[in-house]
């Protein structure tokens, strides 16, 4: 046995922990007769392939598990086999590369395929906003269901989407009602695993968590999240075990008051513009405060992505479910939606209100750095908004204009790099605070633009140098 490998008993059998050996490739003669390695390997399923059932699957075939990644979506499967990531996530493509030839990592387009002798499915499928802000978790119990038809042997099914208040619960009585069509007694233990997931950090996030939030019912199903997350915990314990339901309202929580930060901070950026105030000084000295901390206080034009606006939609209609109203929460959502439109109004005000005719060039389309995520992105607020009123619109991102194109069509154009999307703007529009436009060639991006005018977004310049440069600039605050 290499020095690699360590042999233990764990849950009754035999396991073994090869994270340095290329998995299938080597054998042992063990109990007899030689055996694989993989055969020893601890197998979990997860349901869904996007970003967070994608992540989370990359990051356990890592540290050595046997990962089953189960996809309705053939195409994206085919892709995934093929080694290619179908999501913008730094890291994520090299994980996915490396345990795909380990063969610890595989892609399938059912849970019938791979659920036998599996110890922990993950269900981490989509919850679209409903039309009445409640998150849909349909794709959830149909996922519940389809272990349910398949599932022989004791597992913990672990709800990791971001769901409702007692979803955890119903995909447990899903999972029941099929063992009992098919007429077969099957122990299982359900757990709800919240993800804490930010998109551009996703890989290091669930590597290294500030937190682990674990909502399990039974000593047995606490045993095996305890043994699948030990390897992330080798230096401090983040494990937080409680009822499944105080779990899933954490994660909504954890969302909502991130969101009602960034709402607060634009609020008073506002009232700044308005009294005389700087935000950028006034963040600052609250966030000093321990209490209260630096994290969440930038001022800027709204926030966006495929987590913040729905969740605290969700968290909202969850309440009303029950008779309550969150006013706070609905405060967050006015002032996010009004902040989303405040970049035009600047532009308007520094151009004339009549924008029409006038060339807009935008830089920044993704909702934040990091990712190519458009969902809810305060770019496509304004760039609608432009459009609507006549202008020229010139967009360019590092990384997400292939999805762009998906959305804006032929209505705007692409430009080739940041120059050229300013090449004859009357103005230019910094909506993402990406790293590379942070120190523009600012001779440059005179000479490209008709009118020197800039309007910050995400106020990443200093008022004073842009100025000297020749520039009229306007920022948040």
């Amino acid at each position: 046995c290499p020095s690699a490998a360590s042999v233990s008993r764990r849950m009754g059998r035999l396991w073994i922990e090869t994270s340095a050996l290329p998995s299938g490739q080597v054998h042992f003669p063990l109990m007899g007769a030689f055996q694989t390695i993989k055969e020893f390997l601890m197998k979990i399923v997860i349901i869904g392939s996007g970003y967070v059932g994608l992540v989370t699957a990359a990051c356990f075939s890592e540290v050595g598990l046997d990962v089953w990644c189960a996809d309705v979506d053939e195409a994206r499967v085919e892709r995934l086999r093929r080694g290619e990531c179908p999501i913008f996530e730094p890291g994520l493509p090299e994980l996915l590369s490396r345990n795909l030839q380990a063969g610890r990592l595989h892609f399938v387009t059912s849970a019938a395929e791979c659920v036998e002798g599996a110890e922990a499915v993950f269900i981490a499928v989509g919850t679209p906003e409903g039309e009445d802000g409640r998150a849909d978790v349909s794709h959830v119990l149909e996922a519940a269901r389809s272990v349910g038809r398949v599932l022989n042997g004791y597992a913990v099914i672990i709800v990791k989407s971001t769901v409702p208040v007692g979803t955890t619960a119903m995909a447990g009585r899903a999972i029941a009602e099929e063992l009992r069509a098919r007429g077969v007694e099957v122990p299982f233990d359900m757990a709800s695993n919240p993800e804490f997931l930010k998109e551009g950090h996703a890989v290091d996030d669930f590597m290294t968590p500030d937190r682990v939030i674990i909502g399990v019912e039974s000593a047995r199903a606490r045993d095996m999240m305890s043994e699948l997350y030990r390897p992330f915990m080798m230096t401090n314990d983040r494990m937080l075990f409680m009822d499944s339901t105080s779990a899933e309202l954490t994660k909504y929580a954890a969302n909502a008051m991130l969101a009602t930060r960034i709402s607060f901070m634009n609020d008073i950026a506002n009232l700044c513009e308005r009294v005389g105030a700087r935000v950028d000084l006034v963040r600052k000295g609250i966030g000093m405060d321990r209490r209260i901390g630096p994290k969440f206080l930038y001022a800027g034009c709204g926030y966006g992505g495929s987590c913040f606006p729905k969740d605290v939609k969700a968290l909202i209609a969850t309440a009303g479910q029950h008779g309550y109203e969150m006013e706070v929460l609905r405060a967050v959502e006015r002032v996010n939606e009004r902040q989303k439109r405040l970049l035009f109004d600047k532009l308007a005000g520094c151009l004339g209100e009549d924008l029409k005719g006038a060339t807009i060039a935008v830089w920044g389309l993704a909702f934040k750095p990091g990712t190519d995520d458009l969902r809810e992105a305060p770019s496509l607020v304004l760039v609608r908004q432009l459009l609507e009123a006549g202008c020229r619109v010139r967009v360019f991102d590092p990384v997400a204009m292939e999805n762009a194109r998906k959305v804006l069509g032929n209505d705007v154009f692409f430009a080739a790099d940041m120059y050229d999307a300013a090449l004859g703007a009357d103005a230019l529009a910094v909506v993402t605070e990406w790293k590379e436009f942070r120190l523009p060639g600012w001779k440059r991006l005179r000479g490209a633009m008709r009118r020197p005018v800039i309007v910050d977004g995400r106020n990443i310049y200093d008022r004073e140098r842009v100025r000297s440069e020749g520039f009229d600039y306007c920022r948040v605050g």
